[in-house]
């Protein structure tokens, strides 16, 4: 089976949607911000002492890691700024998910977010959805707003949408 990747902005649910997924496929769950944290530590603590090229370094590494080991792979928000990760999302399903900003803001208050330090948070995380949106739109084979409706809706949505081009490549 294909590894199918989650991807999308901050607060659009990658994490809780790609466990359930991955549950209900049988198949092993990584998220790439956690498992940069398991190694490195906390993420805010990474861009405020190393920066975030060196942030973005661990990330590549982690991503092609998650890739190669298969399963649900959910990406931080920034990943698909990597040519490398954008080339090698390629060989994969890749699902992006997307959150109304009237929405997100109870989603990504939780201070733990550095990219939306210093600002209005939902303002900050207006400005970064639109400059990512085409790389988003343009690595994703499949999009699926999260803003309403119960987690397990969308779950349902991506399990039968993948099931049904696993179906297509046999």
């Amino acid at each position: 089976m294909t590894t199918i990747v989650l991807v999308g902005p901050m607060g659009a649910g990658k994490t809780s949607v790609g466990r359930r997924i991955a549950r209900e496929l049988g198949v092993p769950f990584a998220d790439t911000d956690k498992m940069i944290v398991a190694e490195h530590g906390p993420i805010p603590a990474l861009f405020a002492d190393h920066g975030e090229p060196y942030f973005r370094s661990l990330e590549r590494a982690a991503v092609a890691r998650a890739l190669a080991a298969g399963g649900v792979v959910a990406l931080g928000g920034g990943a698909v700024l990597d040519a490398d990760t954008r080339a090698d999302l390629a060989a994969h399903h890749v699902v992006l998910l997307t959150v109304a900003p009237q929405t997100v803001g109870s989603r990504i208050g939780s201070g733990d977010r550095p990219l939306l330090d210093g600002e209005d948070p939902v303002q900050r995380w207006i400005r970064i959805m639109e400059e990512r949106r085409p790389v988003y739109e343009d690595v994703a084979d499949i999009t699926i707003d999260t803003s309403h409706g119960p987690l397990s809706g969308v779950v349902a949505r991506v399990v039968d949408w993948v099931r049904s081009q696993n179906e297509e490549q046999t």
